[in-house]
């Protein structure tokens, strides 16, 4: 194999990881703690694997029959992490349509589900 080919590969590969984190990636959210309590408003922090354009964001409540409602979003105090505002709601199956811009400019879609349950 001639040198300037081998070296081309060396640098695509070693450039791999770098190009795998181009997109924010939510790694903890506190959804995962349980379901919603009923008819409280609740925010939901969202933290992903890089910081977020929080004025170039959105985050759509989505409930039954599919209608969607803007939901208020702000930067949260850690790195990456945006609190989201729930407003109460009564029980049931909901969802969280997010799309999101990365500081880097790379725009994310994802949808979060989630469920409201009456206090016990």
């Amino acid at each position: 194999m001639r040198p300037f080919v081998l070296i081309f590969f060396m640098v695509l590969i070693s450039s791999l990881p770098t190009l795998s984190l181009a997109h924010a990636v939510i790694i903890q959210s506190s959804l995962d703690s349980g379901p919603v309590q009923a008819d409280q408003p609740t925010e939901i922090h969202l933290i992903f694997n890089s910081n977020i354009e929080d004025v170039l964001s959105m985050v759509n409540l989505v409930s039954k029959g599919n209608r969607m409602h803007p939901l208020p979003i702000q930067k949260g105090k850690k790195r990456g992490e945006l609190v989201v505002e729930l407003p109460p709601l009564p029980p049931g199956e909901y969802a969280l349509q997010l799309r999101v811009f990365a500081a880097d400019g790379h725009l994310t879609e994802d949808i979060l589900k989630f469920t409201v349950r009456e206090a016990r």
